[in-house]
Order: structure tokens, then sequence, then C-alpha cells
């Protein structure tokens, strides 16, 4: 399945990552998914917007604010995608500009 399709209903979205669908609207209106429309003006979900979802419910499960959440889960796709560039371009990521390695694990 592409991950950008956008095949999941509402429901079905909610159900799948374990969140309401109470939160998912929330997230589309923090900016952070804008949803698909069917015909019939139904919200469709894709798989990569779904992951973002379930990447803020953890984030507010520790404790943080939903606009923190989101503006985290928004820059750490960003940062991967300039980490991707990179390789793309020939060039290597050094293991100490790594984000997807946490701070507290790396050598010095």
């Amino acid at each position: 399945m592409d991950r950008d399709s956008p095949v999941f209903s509402m429901g079905r979205a909610a159900e799948t990552i374990g969140v309401t669908a109470a939160f998912l609207r929330s997230l589309d209106e923090a900016g952070l998914i804008e949803p698909e429309r069917s015909a019939g003006g139904h919200r469709r979900y894709s798989r990569h917007q779904l992951d973002l979802a379930a990447r803020v419910r953890l984030l507010l499960d520790q404790g943080f604010l939903l606009g923190a959440a989101c503006r985290i889960v928004t820059l750490e796709d960003r940062l991967s995608a300039a980490h991707q560039h990179i390789r793309d371009l020939g060039g290597r990521v050094q293991p100490d500009e790594d984000a997807t390695i946490p701070t507290q694990t790396r050598r010095s």
C-alpha cells in the first residue's frame, strides 16, 4: 500500500492507532494533518498521516502539550528529510549529527 494514499476512514484510522476521532480532528485543527475528503466530505487518512498522529499521541502521553508535540514531530521529519538529502547528494551524516541517536547514548 502507498503510504500517502488516503484509504482510512476516520473511524478506521482512530481504531488503527488507538485514538479517538476527536484527537484526529484536533490534529487537523492544529495544522499537522490535513486529511483528504471523500466525495461525501468524509475525512480520509493515509498511513503516513496515521504514523504522524501516533507519534504525537506518544509525546502527549509523555506530558507534552499538543502544539509542542506537533512541532516536535514536524521538526523531526524535516531533519530526517535534510539528512536524506545530504545522503542523496553523496554526503554523510556523522553519528554526532544524527538526530535518531538519543543524546544520552551518543559517544563523545
